[in-house]
């Protein structure tokens, strides 16, 4: 072949791949997403990282992987598109737990009902006369972070007699410990119970215990720790094995925090402070520290979620007469704020917020906080609508 053919050749090849390159899509910048993991893991634990999202996102159960027969979802990844928050039509109910109050309706079917079903069996439907609510799936991401705050933290922070007078009390869940959950590092405990941090009233200890129940309850999946049958009530073999629940769960703890935009905005900086000027730091804590962590990636880090993890009485209009541990119907934990901005590309483009989605607009689930937050709500409302705009513009940016 000549030299100058050569060179054509080369140079066509050049231009095809130059001009493939251009046709494929760029990669979402790394604060528009809420997926991927934490930066600093070792080869080994980003090797489980991957496992662990194959099986969050990529496994379908059926009824021959042990599916059912009564469910609400077929995977982990179809209530938390890319991580994020869930849809109403993925929202749980919950209408049944062991408490101190007598909200004991587990022989009835709870805590949760499994509204799907196999062809040839029944879904469940909600008993008459009991407490119910609906828990919208939130988002997953940073959770290793709220997972490795010290319990002395969250203590420090409650102030159950409001002895600083601001109305605002915030109270840990003290609920029972599931047998196969190890007590983190300085955990405290308090007649028998220990300090809950994840779920909507913070019913759930740790991530494994949220991972194993999720197997449960949504998918009616047995495993070596919830090897209960949801349908029949008897224990039978394991449907997923341990090493699979343990990578959802490493999974879990090691996605990274969500990165906030347009942090040096003049309208989010102003956001900000007026965020911090009509009280609504006082239970959305912006900065948090972990302790000690078995995942080094994650040990005493400071990160910024917006939440105290405690739980806060928010009035009538948001008691759904559901109680989990030591939480009162009308007490729910601060959702943590990180990936605020980001929840309508997981929700079909538009905002559900609040505990069970019925907020359609940051607004609006502001207006619909009552209670120790009554006053926060009242200061808002009397903010300008050039301090609301930018008050939101800030909550976009988390």
């Amino acid at each position: 072949m000549k030299r100058s053919s050569v060179l054509l050749a080369c140079t066509g090849t050049f231009l095809f791949v130059l001009s493939c390159s251009k046709m494929q899509p760029s990669a979402p910048a790394d604060d528009m997403i809420l997926d991927g993991p934490v930066a600093g893991l070792s080869p080994e634990q980003n090797a489980q990282f991957l496992r662990g999202d194959v099986a969050f996102n990529d496994d379908i159960f059926t009824r021959e992987t042990g599916l059912g027969p009564i469910f609400v979802s077929t995977s982990c990844g179809s209530c938390h598109a890319g991580d994020g928050k869930g849809h109403p039509f993925t929202t749980l109910t919950r209408f049944g737990q062991s408490d101190s109050s007598g909200n004991t309706w587990l022989h009835l079917g709870g805590p949760q009902l499994q509204n799907r079903a196999l062809p040839g069996f029944q879904p469940e439907v909600l008993p008459a006369g009991v407490g119910a609510s609906r828990f919208t799936p939130p988002a997953n991401t940073g959770l290793g972070f709220i997972d490795a705050v010290a319990d002395a933290d969250i203590l420090a922070m409650a102030d159950p007699d409001d002895a600083d007078g601001d109305g605002i009390s915030g109270v840990p869940n003290w609920i029972r410990m599931k047998s196969y959950v190890k007590e983190r590092q300085g955990s405290h405990s308090r007649a028998g119970r220990y300090i809950g941090r994840f779920g909507k009233k913070a019913g759930a200890y740790d991530l494994l215990q949220q991972t194993a129940s999720a197997y449960n309850q949504d998918m009616g999946i047995t495993s070596l720790y919830e090897p209960y049958d949801v349908y029949s009530g008897e224990e039978t073999d394991p449907e997923i094995s341990t090493q699979t629940v343990l990578d959802v769960v490493f999974y879990l703890k090691t996605l990274k925090a969500p990165v906030q935009r347009r942090q040096n905005e003049a309208e989010v900086i102003a956001g900000g402070a007026v965020f911090s000027a009509i009280g609504c730091n006082k239970c959305h804590t912006p900065q948090l520290k972990t302790g000690a962590s078995p995942i080094s990636a994650l040990a005493y880090r400071t990160f910024a979620p917006y939440t105290d993890l405690l739980m806060h009485d928010m009035g009538p209009e948001l008691d759904d007469g559901y109680t989990e541990g030591t939480a009162t119907t009308a007490e729910w934990r601060t959702p943590a704020l990180w990936g605020l901005g980001l929840s309508k590309n997981a929700q079909g483009g538009q905002y559900f917020l609040m505990h069970d989605g019925r907020a359609t607009s940051i607004e609006s689930a502001i207006l619909m906080h009552g209670g120790e937050a009554a006053a926060v709500r009242s200061r808002y409302q009397g903010l300008g609508a050039d301090e609301k705009n930018k008050l939101i513009r800030f909550l976009e940016s988390l």
